[in-house]
């Protein structure tokens, strides 16, 4: 089950914005219009635990079975890099369930099936 997490705060995926005008709509159904939206609301989906999100958000052709966010892992923050087209550049700052601080790079890609972004998939770019 996601962390609750209340509208006026500060939104997880790092926009500036309250979570009630940034990633909470799309949580709670609202299509994303862009992939970096999308992007930034599974990021936060991803900071409160919300997998059922994760997953709708996923494309069916490349999405994992089952995905358990309750392994410990804490996201402490997002820098998008650049948002061009289909693609999102991106770091999450993560702390894992051992206290080790890693830094994920990816380069996601993005379609619309029946009209709404989905995630397809990513790899680490060259720094």
């Amino acid at each position: 089950m996601p962390l609750a997490y209340p509208p006026f705060k500060s939104c997880p995926c790092g926009s500036g914005r309250s979570y009630g005008h940034c990633c909470g709509p799309l949580h709670a159904g609202q299509a994303a219009t862009t992939p970096e939206a999308l992007m930034r609301s599974r990021y936060a989906a991803y900071a409160l635990g919300d997998s059922a999100y994760v997953q709708r958000t996923w494309h069916p052709d490349t999405r994992p079975a089952t995905l358990d966010l309750r392994d410990g892992t804490r996201y402490l923050g997002l820098r998008v890099h650049g948002a061009q087209g289909d693609e999102v550049t991106f770091t999450a700052q993560l702390r894992l369930p051992d206290g080790e601080r890693y830094a994920l790079r990816e380069r996601s890609r993005f379609t619309q099936v029946g009209g709404q972004w989905v995630y397809v998939d990513g790899d680490t770019p060259d720094a």
